[in-house]
């Protein structure tokens, strides 16, 4: 009987499926990835601790496709909050590893509660999408201008990844930083920056941290990495699913991602929400001209994510390779479409324009009062300044 129902469900697989999943972790994986690495180093983790983030948020991605994907017959893809791991590279320095651990399962907590309640799609009633826009593109503003600092001892490399950035996405715009990390490993092979003593192949060794609970971490570090994996990434992941005809529940969704985000969270999972960009690849009729077996690609996608968990170590190495100023350039242009987006977002609407500005200049300015970083500051100043010039207006 097993075989019956396996040969049924997998009968129309095929070669597109196949190479829609796998284009779909490729474009993923590559374009963050080395944001991940930067935020782990943040919180002073070591190669193995890199490795353990990997794993714990691939296999987080890899069993919530395959699980929702089965259930639904619908091609859900997950991803980690690419925004919210470049907070935590700003965050993260001043807290111990036990504290960060501690704000990601707060964090996964708070996914966990507004999805079981249904007060997800409640949220952004109470924040203006201007101001966390405003927020997310202050804290992410210095990736952007890492691009452009790394040039004063690294030009030839910046410039290099810079043009191939520019001529990929006028051309192959899908696969963007898949070419610009190739065009880095290679830059940097010939400049002979790689270390390559640094490189091993090794199964996972997984490292589980017991948490800390700090309110100053909660703040700088829980908060802002709930709203912005909240409205950078699950409200676009949710757009993208409806955009394709697709209408899965969406709270349910939101709590198991939460749940799921809150056991692997000790490992160092620190934020796991609907896929929006990469999701698409998996969505459209050039994966299978029937929507309803388009899933197939979502499952595949969680077959390489599995893999890449099992092998996190040697991605971890991997980056060790990697001169640093090579890494910050890739996450520098990796977010530039983000940080853009942002901006566009925040300024938009007339009624809070100023009080997004004055959000992104908080943000942007780094300030700390009381322990609590600029992310958290910024988002007070927002809501203080738009409740001061709208009150009472019609």
């Amino acid at each position: 009987m097993f075989e019956k129902r396996k040969i049924k469900v997998f009968k129309n697989y095929n070669l597109n499926h196949l190479t829609a999943g796998f284009v779909t972790v490729l474009v993923g994986f590559t374009a963050s990835v080395a944001i991940v690495f930067q935020a782990t180093l943040a919180a002073g983790g070591s190669e193995k601790d890199v490795a353990s983030w990997i794993f714990a948020l691939s296999l987080g991605m890899a069993l919530s496709n395959w699980y929702y994907s089965l259930k639904y017959k619908i091609p859900i893809l997950t991803a980690w909050s690419t925004p919210g791991a470049a907070i935590l590279i700003l965050g993260l320095p001043g807290f111990t590893m036990p504290q960060a651990i501690g704000a990601f399962m707060f964090s996964a907590f708070l996914i966990f509660l507004f999805g079981i309640t249904g007060w997800f799609e409640k949220m952004m009633n109470r924040i203006p999408m201007q101001i966390a826009s405003a927020m997310l593109a202050g804290v992410l503003f210095k990736f952007g201008l890492d691009v452009f600092t790394n040039m004063k001892t690294h030009l030839t490399m910046c410039l290099i990844l810079l043009i191939t950035y520019l001529i990929s996405k006028r051309f192959l715009n899908r696969y963007t930083m898949v070419i610009v990390l190739f065009t880095g490993m290679i830059t940097a092979y010939f400049s002979g920056e790689m270390r390559f003593e640094k490189i091993s192949f090794e199964f996972v060794h997984p490292i589980f941290t017991m948490p800390e609970f700090s309110w100053a971490a909660m703040i700088s570090l829980a908060i802002p990495l709930f709203i912005v994996t909240m409205t950078a990434q699950n409200i676009p992941g949710v757009t993208i699913l409806k955009a394709h005809n697709y209408y899965p529940p969406v709270s349910e969704l939101i709590t198991g991602l939460g749940c799921i985000n809150f056991l692997l969270a000790p490992f160092g999972a620190f934020a796991l929400n609907l896929a929006a960009i990469t999701a698409a690849i998996s969505m459209g009729p050039n994966v299978d001209e029937n929507p309803h077996r388009r899933y197939y690609a979502a499952i595949t996608a969680g077959v390489f994510y599995f893999m890449i968990a099992l092998f996190a170590g040697s991605v971890a190495s991997l980056f060790y390779a990697f001169p640093k100023e090579l890494v910050m350039t890739i996450a520098g242009l990796a977010l530039f479409n983000t940080i853009g987006n942002a901006l566009l977002n925040s300024l938009k609407e007339e009624k809070t324009k100023e009080a997004s500005f004055i959000t992104f200049l908080v943000a942007v300015s780094g300030v700390s009062i009381l322990g609590v970083g600029a992310a958290f500051w910024s988002l007070i100043a927002g809501i203080f300044s738009y409740g001061v010039l709208e009150y009472k207006k019609r």
